[in-house]
């Protein structure tokens, strides 16, 4: 396993025009060439990394409408994203998009929010999300398919998990995961509000420190030019946990939240996390952490 590991985090400016998934395409690699330049061993984007493709989407578009041509265009997309691993060198979380459901049952969701990892070695890995937004879950919205299932990334010796967004809001599956002992938790988020940014990256936050692990979460910022497109506040960071061998505050590196941005938006390095130093404390010799500590023996009395 690596002592460190550096993560770039593009917080994508959604306000940044496209004009067609060849510029998209051309971006991504764009970035990967750069974040591979300046040392990253993976790059990062966020939650519905397909937001900008509406700049080139029909009009009048309708959520239901809107959803299918997204995951229309992510079956053109993901095969052209997948060589880039290879090519550059370094791993590509590819956000999360929504992906047709093959098996989808009539009266039932056809489509899932899905997190693409492409790994350098060939590999493609694939994370849903599994608690969803109102807009997401309303058939008269986007009405996806939650996902069931988390998976644990064997990468580089490191063990690595995908928390879509409001995923990472729940201590209850952060419960399931300690035991687990993931090395690095990675956080593609899409947030309206800057009440959202606060809730997503401030419980990455907590993860960090509850999981003694790294956690790293990146935002999409800005509006695309449809009718459809919905505002977005974001930003990226790098957590820690915070002890004094580790800078104490919890916060390896961070981009202040932001509504709009210049040019495609822009990217966090985060060097040398020290997920070698991490995985040393949580065997022993952390001020604080109690290990995969649970509650399941404590009980609650009202009084």
């Amino acid at each position: 396993m690596p002592e460190t590991l550096t993560v770039a985090l593009w917080a994508l400016n959604v306000g940044h025009p496209l004009a067609g998934l060849e510029d998209f395409v051309t971006l991504v690699e764009t970035r990967m060439a750069e974040a591979a330049g300046q040392g990253a061993d993976l790059l990062v984007l966020p939650e519905y990394v397909c937001e900008p493709w509406l700049w080139f989407a029909p009009r009048p578009l309708g959520r239901p409408a809107e959803l299918e041509w997204l995951a229309a265009r992510a079956e053109e997309a993901l095969p052209r994203l997948a060589p880039l691993a290879a090519r550059h060198g370094l791993a590509l979380l590819a956000g999360a998009l929504p992906v047709r459901q093959p098996d989808a049952r009539p009266g039932r969701p056809r489509h899932r929010n899905r997190a693409h990892l492409f790994l350098p070695d060939g590999r493609v890995v694939t994370q849903d999300k599994l608690c969803l937004l109102p807009l997401e879950a309303n058939p008269e919205g986007y009405w996806i398919e939650p996902g069931d299932t988390v998976r644990i990334v064997r990468w580089r010796g490191l063990r690595l998990v995908i928390a879509v967004c409001l995923d990472v809001e729940l201590p209850a599956l952060a419960a399931r995961l300690a035991a687990r002992a993931p090395d690095l938790i990675l956080v593609p988020s899409m947030t309206e509000r800057r009440s959202g940014f606060a809730r997503v990256f401030g419980c990455a936050r907590a993860r960090a420190v509850e999981l003694m692990t790294t956690v790293c979460a990146v935002g999409c910022l800005g509006t695309a030019g449809h009718p459809n497109a919905r505002p977005n506040v974001g930003g990226a960071a790098a957590y820690l946990p915070c002890e004094e061998g580790l800078g104490t505050t919890g916060v390896a590196a961070e981009l202040a939240p932001a509504d709009r941005g210049d040019g495609p938006g822009p990217l966090l390095i985060a060097r040398d996390l020290p997920v070698g130093r991490i995985r040393a404390l949580r065997a022993a010799g952390a001020e604080a952490w109690p290990g995969a500590w649970s509650a399941d023996h404590v009980a609650i009395e009202e009084v």
